[in-house]
């Protein structure tokens, strides 16, 4: 939930838990959920796949920045600004 408001994390990679969100409340399924404990488990299957795809989309320093802050138990807090600046001259010529 934490890199979900993330600024640094980008619009698209934030869709893929929605999306997956998605497919779970469709009637759609690959396996149909009439079979009892089958018909549940490509949903399951789809949701574990989207938070690992979702994960390995986010900037790692971002995902590096809230699993220390949530190990230290501290409150969300956006990731601090990188410290590093493009310093140009913009020329009209």
């Amino acid at each position: 939930m934490r890199l979900l408001r993330e600024p640094s994390v980008p619009l698209a990679t934030k869709s893929v838990p929605a999306l997956a969100l998605l497919y779970v409340l469709s009637p759609l399924d690959l396996l149909p959920d009439v079979l009892p404990g089958i018909g549940e488990l490509d949903d399951l299957a789809v949701v574990l796949v989207a938070l690992r795809v979702f994960t390995w989309l986010c900037p790692g320093p971002a995902v590096r920045h809230h699993e220390a802050a949530l190990t230290n138990r501290q409150p969300y807090g956006p990731m601090p600004p990188s410290s590093s600046v493009i310093d140009a001259e913009f020329r009209r010529g």
